[in-house]
């Protein structure tokens, strides 16, 4: 494991430390030890992690997670999590790793971070380039049950190019998002009150917009 993703699974790991097992998260009646719980499972249980994308296997991660947490210290958790998936795993391949977990792995170090009072970080460049270049691939998916247009805009990172992408095309109500690539992640990802975004255009699709379930 390497690069972006390896580097945000330490600084999880440290946020996890100071935070505490009781700590809120953006996540809906999850505490820090049931997401420390959730990131072991997603890599150690794949049978059960499908139950984070898929509603009707929903059951079977939630029970696993509540074993896994019950069964674990919380130290003993973020070890597992620090150290990473098993040996058996192909999260364990550098491409792999980058492609699924530097988006996840930002995320919930964030659902950790802004409910004790942590603002936005400065990203390195290189970072935010990563987090985008994802974004812009998976816009379309990530948006799909949206009612209206939407368009997200990067105001950051004025170097690197296509700075724009149209996340659901519909006429004629259409929304900008604009905002840094991390913000406009967490926005992407459901966790719209919390992304420091800004939202243009008419107030009745900004408002179908903020009611609309977004991610995968």
């Amino acid at each position: 494991m390497s690069g972006f993703a390896r580097a945000e699974r330490e600084e999880l790991a440290d946020t996890l430390v100071r935070v505490g097992p009781d700590s809120p998260t953006l996540c809906d009646g999850w505490s820090a030890v049931d997401l420390a719980a959730h990131l072991v499972v997603r890599e150690s249980r794949p049978d059960a992690a499908l139950g984070g994308l898929f509603g009707p296997l929903s059951g079977h991660h939630q029970k696993t997670l509540e074993r896994t947490r019950d069964r674990l210290s919380y130290a003993d958790l973020i070890r597992k999590v620090r150290t990473g998936p098993p040996a058996w795993s192909p999260m364990r391949f550098s491409a792999f790793d980058e492609a699924t977990n530097t988006v996840e792995f930002f995320v919930h170090h964030e659902d950790l971070r802004r409910p004790v009072g942590d603002g936005p970080r400065d990203l390195d460049p290189q970072f935010s380039d990563a987090l985008w270049a994802q974004l812009r691939r998976g816009a379309r998916l990530m948006f799909r049950a949206v009612p209206v247009g939407v368009t997200l805009v990067r105001t950051e990172g004025a170097d690197s190019p296509r700075q724009t992408v149209v996340a659901k095309a519909a006429t004629p109500q259409m929304v900008t998002i604009s905002g840094p690539a991390g913000e406009l992640v967490l926005f992407a990802n459901n966790r719209k009150d919390a992304a420091r975004v800004e939202l243009t255009g008419d107030e009745a699709a900004i408002a179908r917009l903020k009611n609309a379930k977004l991610g995968l």
